[in-house]
C-alpha cells in the first residue's frame, strides 16, 4: 500500500523568506510524497533516483539518512516500487544497509538486454565527513561498489567493491551520478553502460567529472574520460544524436549556469566544457533523460530548480535539438526544491521524483506525472 502524504500548500501573496519569484502568485498545491521525513524510522530521504524497468516496473531509489538531513553518519540504500506505472507504491525495501556507516549516491541502469538492473553507489565510514576525505585526513575513504537485482528490483546481491577499477590512488572524495546512468542503444558503443561520476583530486583538491564503463552487461568497470576541465562536479549524462553522449554538470565554481561537454567515442573522451547559459542553477544537482520516438526526431529533457539564487522553481525544459536550444519548458513546483531525477513510465508519459517541502526542499521526494506535451509551452 502506497503511503501519500498530501500537504495543501496555501501560501498568501508574500516573499516566503525571499524565496519566491517577483510574479509569485498565491499557491495552492498538493505534493505527493513517496518518501517522506520521518517514515520507518529515518529523520530524512535524500537523493531521488528513478528508472524504468524491462518489465515496466518503476523503481524509486533514495538515501535514507537515519539521524538527520546531513550527508554523513548513517545512511541506508533503499527502493519502492510501482507495478502500475506510479500510480501506487509498495513499502520501502532495504538495498543496501551497512551498519552506521554511508551508502549513498545511487546511480541505477537497466540492461536492456538482460532486465538486469544494476546499481553503482559510494560507501564511506559513517563518521568520516567529505571534508575529512578531501583533505586525506579521514579514517577511510570513498569507495565504489556496485549491486544487481534479477528479479525486477526485489531483491539486490550483496555490494561488489570496484574501487580499484574506477579509482585512482591520488583522487580522495568519489561520487556515482547521483541520478541515474545510460546504455547505448546504437553504433559502436551499443549497449555499453555509461555512469556519471566525478571526483576530486588529493594535491589541488580540484573537481572533476567523468564516466565509468562496462562492455559486459555491469560485471566488469572501467574508467573512461575525465573532464579537460575541473569546478565541476554531481553529473548527469544521455545519449544524443549520431551516438554522441552529452555530459551535463553542476558547477563548483558558483557561475549559476550548469555545464557541458560532448564525448563522440563512446565517453572515451570529452570536449572542453561549455556553459549552457539557459540552464541556470542555484549550485545544485539536476537530471537528463533522453525521451525516445518512434519515427520522429528524439526530445532531450533536463530537471532542477531553475533559479540562480535558491533551491526553488523545480522546472522540466525540453529540447529538440540535442540541447543546443531549450525551446519549451513546465514549472512543476514554484517552492523549496533540490535534486530530481527523470524516467519514461510504460505509458509514455515523464516521471520526475523531486526533493521539495514548503519551508525547504528536504521535507520529503516527490513524485509527479507529465506528458510531454504539457512541457511543450512557453511556461517558463
Amino acid at each position: 500500500m502506497r503511503i501519500l502524504f498530501k500537504f495543501k500548500l496555501l501560501l498568501t501573496c508574500l516573499f516566503l523568506s525571499g524565496l519566491l519569484p517577483d510574479n509569485n502568485k498565491c499557491i495552492a498545491q498538493q505534493l505527493n510524497y513517496i518518501y517522506k521525513s520521518d517514515e520507518a524510522g529515518y529523520k530524512c530521504f535524500r537523493i531521488p533516483s528513478l528508472i524504468t524497468t524491462t518489465n515496466g516496473s518503476v523503481l524509486a531509489f533514495a538515501e535514507a539518512r537515519k539521524n538527520d538531513c546531513g550527508d554523513a553518519g548513517d545512511i541506508d540504500l533503499v527502493v519502492k516500487r510501482s507495478s502500475d506505472g506510479g500510480k501506487t507504491w509498495g513499502p520501502i525495501l532495504m538495498v543496501w544497509d551497512d551498519a552506521e556507516n554511508t551508502c549513498g549516491n545511487p546511480a541505477p541502469v537497466v540492461d536492456e538486454q538482460t532486465g538486469r538492473i544494476v546499481l553503482l553507489s559510494t560507501w564511506n565510514l559513517g563518521k568520516d565527513h567529505e571534508r575529512e576525505i578531501i583533505a586525506d585526513t579521514a579514517k577511510n575513504t570513498r569507495r565504489v561498489f556496485v549491486l544487481y537485482s534479477t528479479d525486477d528490483g526485489l531483491t539486490w546481491s550483496s555490494p561488489k567493491e570496484i574501487t580499484t577499477s574506477v579509482k585512482k590512488d591520488n583522487w580522495t572524495w568519489y561520487a556515482t551520478g547521483p541520478g541515474r546512468g545510460i546504455q547505448i542503444s546504437k553504433g559502436k558503443y551499443k549497449n555499453r553502460l555509461v555512469i556519471p561520476a566525478n571526483h576530486v583530486t588529493k594535491d589541488t583538491r580540484k573537481n572533476y567529472s567523468k564516466v565509468i564503463l562496462s562492455d559486459d552487461g555491469g560485471n566488469s568497470w572501467k574508467l573512461g574520460g575525465i573532464t579537460r576541465e575541473d569546478s565541476v562536479n554531481e553529473t548527469t549524462v544521455a545519449e544524443l544524436s549520431g551516438g554522441r553522449i552529452l555530459l551535463n554538470m553542476r558547477n563548483a565554481s558558483k557561475k549559476r549556469v550548469r555545464q557541458t561537454a560532448i564525448s563522440k567515442n563512446g565517453g572515451k573522451s570529452w570536449s572542453h566544457i561549455k556553459a549552457d547559459t539557459t540552464l541556470i542553477e542555484p549550485v545544485c544537482e539536476g537530471n537528463l533523460l533522453r525521451y525516445k520516438y518512434e519515427g520522429k526526431k528524439d526530445a532531450l529533457l533536463f530537471s532542477n530548480p531553475a533559479s540562480k539564487t535558491s533551491r526553488i522553481r523545480m522546472t522540466i525544459r525540453v529540447s529538440y535539438d540535442d540541447g543546443k536550444t531549450w525551446a519549451f519548458s513546465k514549472l512543476l513546483y514554484a517552492g523549496p526544491s533540490a535534486y530530481s531525477c527523470m524516467t519514461v513510465l510504460p505509458n509514455g508519459n515523464i516521471g520526475c521524483f523531486y526533493e521539495a517541502g514548503l519551508q525547504r526542499p528536504y521535507e520529503g521526494i516527490v513524485y509527479e506525472e507529465v506528458k510531454l506535451e504539457d512541457i511543450n509551452t512557453k511556461d517558463y
